[in-house]
Parts: C-alpha cells; sequence; structure tokens
C-alpha cells in the first residue's frame, strides 16, 4: 500500500517545545481519511514516513503518557 502524505497538517506532540528537542510528529487528517497514522521525526520533515494502524497509534501514545 503507497500513500503521499501532504506537507502541511503535521502536528507535534503538546508537550513539545520549539527548542530543538526530540519529537514525533504525527498527520491527522491523513489518518481520518485513510486510518492509517503517518509519523515522522520533526528534525527531519523530508525524511522517512513511518505509517502505523491507529490502534498501534493508540497503543503508542499510551504508552508515552505512561512514561
Amino acid at each position: 500500500m503507497n500513500h503521499t502524505v501532504a506537507m502541511d497538517g503535521w502536528m507535534s506532540s503538546s508537550f513539545s517545545q520549539n527548542n530543538g528537542g526530540e519529537c514525533v510528529e504525527w498527520h491527522p487528517a491523513h489518518a481520518a481519511a485513510h486510518g492509517i497514522v503517518p509519523i515522522r521525526d520533526s528534525k527531519v520533515p523530508g525524511g522517512p514516513v513511518l505509517m502505523v494502524s491507529q490502534g498501534a497509534f493508540t497503543d503508542f501514545v499510551r504508552s508515552a503518557k505512561l512514561g
């Protein structure tokens, strides 16, 4: 399956700061339209994009919140 993700519309965690730190971004519009959540490294916006199921993304966020 090949998905093209728009360059605009990426979102960062509300806990992220604009200080060049580590950050993961996701694309909610693509997730809503296709049921697949694109994830990327905010420091490398032109780099690879990991595509995961909505369930896997939910589990990832839940785990991140738990620390």
